[in-house]
């Protein structure tokens, strides 16, 4: 691809996005014209009280929140699909969705009432949970040496399984919590906005560019372990870096706002195809795309049962499920399937 289409692209992204978020900044329970939205953003004497009170206090941090998680998310699926070799990986492979939930459900189960750093107990848990799940993945697969791919995607399953045996165990405990945990795991931006945003935001941004430093690594890990090995890289480095850094955006994006699913097996498969596989673009085009797909999806939860909002991640399940069966069905040469 060249220089100059490939800028055209990313300009189309941007302005699709931006696009996307001044219209979820005017849907809602309350609709506002387009140049109501812009005049509280722009804070002029035109500008109404209510609108800007709408459009600053309760949206735009939940809009920008939204863009945040998908892009992380997308970023994360994008590197780990490059370093399994596998176009069905997610971020959630190497377990840190069923860390995080088994955090948040323990949060929930205790009834912890206390905030620290813009976050309240149960995201906080659910960073610490996805991060230990993962470290503790990464170490079950190197046990004898450098893990390969295939043991950390059976790692991660096994303790995924495990994991998810004790927060249904944990739910059945404690039924006076069923219905809190089950809209956390369910994944939704309800509520969220601006604390949330600020907390999440620094190891969003340290995920994803620390994900796009590594895209000459996962290029040449994309031609197979040995010819990474034979230009000169440590396997155990770029492995370790990788997941690393996509559990660290992905466990932010879970603690912000619950296990949203799919955004990082769709989103880049779609940039793949504009772009192509090089992950110096590919990285960057499915954060863009992942923060689309996600601020339309909590449109949509927001406003086709209105009043009534439906959890954003039952819309990417939605979306998601059929999309990874049509993956299925067209990628079996690359997953190994006859």
């Amino acid at each position: 691809m060249s220089a100059g289409r490939g800028g055209t692209l990313f300009l189309l992204l941007l302005g699709g996005l931006a696009a996307a978020m001044l219209a979820s900044l005017a849907l809602g329970a309350v609709s506002l014209p387009l140049w109501e939205v812009l005049a509280a953003l722009v804070g002029g004497r035109q500008a109404e009280p209510m609108a800007v009170a709408i459009v600053r206090d309760l949206r735009g941090g939940r809009v920008l929140l939204a863009g945040g998680i998908g892009a992380g998310l997308a970023a994360a699926g994008a590197a780990l699909q490059g370093l399994f070799r596998n176009p069905l990986a997610d971020p959630f492979v190497v377990g840190a969705s069923s860390g995080a939930a088994l955090g948040a459900t323990l949060a929930l189960s205790a009834g912890l009432q206390w905030h620290a750093a813009g976050f309240s107990p149960v995201p906080l848990a659910a960073f610490a949970g996805a991060l230990l799940a993962v470290a503790l993945v990464y170490a079950i697969a190197e046990i004898g040496g450098v893990a390969p791919v295939t043991t950390l995607l059976l790692a991660g399953a096994a303790l995924s399984t495990f994991l998810g045996a004790v927060v249904s165990l944990l739910v059945l405990l404690n039924e006076r919590n069923l219905h809190a945990v089950f809209t956390w795991l369910l994944g939704s931006l309800a509520g969220r906005g601006w604390p949330q945003l600020r907390a999440s935001l620094p190891y969003l941004l340290a995920g994803i560019g620390l994900l796009w430093l590594l895209a000459r690594p996962l290029d040449a890990l994309v031609f197979g372990e040995e010819t990474a090995q034979s230009l000169g890289l440590s396997l155990r480095w770029v492995r370790g870096a990788v997941v690393g850094a996509a559990s660290l955006a992905t466990a932010a994006a879970v603690a912000a706002g619950g296990t949203i699913g799919f955004v990082g097996l769709i989103a880049p498969h779609v940039a793949r195809l504009l772009v192509g596989a090089g992950h110096a673009r590919l990285i960057p085009a499915s954060a863009l795309l992942g923060a689309l797909l996600l601020v339309l999806a909590d449109d949509v939860a927001r406003t086709v049962l209105a009043p009534l909002e439906l959890p954003v991640g039952l819309i990417t399940a939605m979306l998601g499920g059929p999309f990874f069966l049509y993956l299925l069905k067209t990628r079996r040469q690359a997953l190994g399937v006859r």
